[in-house]
């Protein structure tokens, strides 16, 4: 099997991050090569880095999650994210985007703070990893405003309608899949999957959480990646090493920087 690229993760977690040589070496043995690994509010971005640093395996990313907007005042965040972008060329921008399923932070703050990430993404030239929950049609609304994603992007873990994917496509995004693909009852996830194109499809674990069926652990790990492989091969009637030879190629070509010998 191709060295797999794990689009989307969270290793910083705690349930992760106390064995993360363990988490390493299960993801190698199952040809998880690399793995994504997303901030998702400014006091986790060190901790991300230092992974990234510590483990060539591990890809950093930096931004402020829908979930953490509430506590957001000032611009002080964003001039500590584009230090931090300018002072590590290979780091992307996420995680962020819109989560309309929050009741706790309002909408307008979430698409402040998400605007303001898309355009430090733009001005320093990095690709984007977005989320997206009951917010679709206004997530193409702001991207097609804002130019959608000059440098990049992926929306992670969709669960949007099979509708929507060509307007992301359009956009320029990337679509990924979690192991919630590997679920016979999330059918509409799996209709959207089977309408991605196979040149903008990208694979992911969102771990700790997200875990496929098959798993009986209560965390999950980019080791678990290959059931979203399995998974989708059957979605798209193709072959597994199909899907683990495209969803590598799109990965490496929307996270070229992370990727890069800088």
């Amino acid at each position: 099997m191709y060295n797999l690229v794990d689009a989307h993760c969270h290793l910083q977690d705690y349930r992760l991050v106390a064995v993360i040589d363990d988490v390493i070496c299960r993801a190698l043995q199952q040809h998880v090569g690399s793995m994504m690994c997303c901030g998702t509010e400014e006091n986790d971005w060190e901790q991300v880095l230092d992974l990234s640093s510590a483990h060539h395996e591990i890809k950093a990313a930096l931004g402020i999650h829908p979930w953490f907007a509430s506590g957001i005042t000032g611009d002080a965040w964003k001039d500590r994210l584009c230090s931090l972008l300018q002072a590590h060329p290979q780091a992307i921008v996420g995680e962020i985007g819109l989560d309309y399923m929050l009741e706790n932070v309002a909408h307008e703050q979430q698409e402040k703070i998400f605007i303001d990430q898309l355009r430090i993404a733009r001005e320093y030239c990095r690709p984007v990893t977005l989320h997206c929950r009951s917010a679709f049609g206004r997530l193409a609304d702001i991207l097609a405003h804002e130019g959608g994603v000059p440098h990049g992007g992926m929306l992670h873990a969709y669960s949007g309608s099979s509708d929507m994917v060509r307007i992301f496509e359009k956009l320029g995004l990337y679509i990924s899949f979690s192991g919630s693909i590997t679920y016979p009852e999330h059918k509409r996830t799996c209709a959207a999957a089977a309408a991605v194109s196979l040149n903008r499809l990208l694979i992911e674990t969102d771990s700790p959480d997200n875990r496929p069926a098959e798993v009986t652990r209560n965390s999950n790990e980019p080791a678990n990646l290959t059931h979203v492989v399995r998974a989708l091969a059957v979605i798209k009637k193709c072959s597994v090493d199909d899907i683990a030879a495209h969803t590598t190629a799109n990965a490496l070509k929307v996270y070229s920087c992370a990727f890069s010998s800088q």
